[in-house]
């Protein structure tokens, strides 16, 4: 497929790094964003400046978005001056996290006005948007997922997931609460240790090479939790955003998340502690605090 015009509404901290893997992959960019800093930013490298989404969806024929909240995905596509009012589009393409039963009525919304909506939400933070290693987890007509592959290509690994709105979702929701899941329960265990005696990089190392080895110990732990650093680049109250989307989904479909439901108070009270900007990592830091303890620092 050769390179095209292509939208994209809300080019952020994750938005940006993949509307750069675009332009640099020799699309035509036409950006839109509230904040007048990242937009300038995304400019800076060649990308076109928008003034609403409509206008996006007024001059491109495939839009993609990254956006925060479900509610804004909502605000975005079907609000005034949002993608359903653009005279162009015939592809909305989400890369955010809303979960099924948003993406569902974006879906139909949409369809209204003979606009396609795709969900491909996104799996792998900054640094995968950055090096164009995402995991993207792709649903609706198989069709148009086909001819969008080559674009989603440039992100990271394409992942059909099915015909229906909210698959792709779905699957996001899941990855993102075994995610969570890690973290919380790994975040948990080195505390522990920690108050019994041990050295959290020993007992890191040993788990790594061990069957207790998470996504938190092999990637969270080096990188942002020892060193204290706490800077992964994903916000605690976007992850506990997801995590309670997901059991809100189990809920409805009438499946028990008994593991699922400990998470996510977890989560949130970390977030009524600290905040819904402190990086996820900081999690341990509500535990320490229970505990008494700090875990890392400089190394000895």
């Amino acid at each position: 497929m050769s390179a095209e015009t292509i939208g994209f509404i809300g080019v952020g901290r994750m938005g940006l790094p993949m509307a750069s893997r675009l332009i640099a992959a020799g699309h035509r960019l036409v950006a839109y964003d509230v904040q007048g800093q990242a937009l300038g930013a995304v400019a800076a490298q060649g990308a076109e400046k928008a003034q609403s989404p409509a206008e996006v969806a007024s001059r491109a024929e495939i839009v993609l978005a990254s956006l925060p909240m479900p509610d804004t995905v909502r605000a975005v596509a079907l609000g005034e001056n949002g993608v359903v009012e653009g005279t162009r589009a015939r592809l909305f393409v989400d890369l955010s996290t809303t979960g099924p039963r948003m993406a569902k009525a974006v879906a139909a919304g949409l369809a209204e006005r003979g606009i396609t909506a795709i969900d491909a939400p996104v799996s792998g933070g900054i640094a995968g948007a950055a090096k164009g290693t995402l995991a993207v987890m792709v649903s609706g007509p198989p069709a148009d997922c086909e001819r969008l592959k080559p674009i989603l290509q440039a992100l990271g690994r394409f992942f059909y997931i099915g015909a229906e709105p909210g698959m792709g979702q779905m699957m996001k929701l899941i990855n993102n609460l075994l995610s969570a899941t890690a973290t919380a329960a790994t975040s948990e265990a080195v505390v522990l240790g920690v108050k019994a005696g041990l050295d959290p990089r020993i007992m890191i190392d040993v788990i790594n090479a061990g069957s207790g080895r998470t996504t938190a110990s092999e990637d969270k732990f080096p990188k942002s939790i020892l060193p204290r650093s706490f800077d992964y680049g994903f916000a605690l109250g976007l992850m506990s955003k997801d995590v309670s989307l997901c059991i809100g989904e189990a809920e409805a479909l009438g499946v028990p998340m008994w593991i699922g439901n400990a998470v996510k108070q977890m989560w949130l009270y970390a977030l009524a502690q600290g905040g819904p900007e402190q990086d996820f990592t900081a999690l341990i830091t509500h535990i320490e605090t229970w505990a008494g303890v700090t875990v890392g620092g400089k190394r000895r």
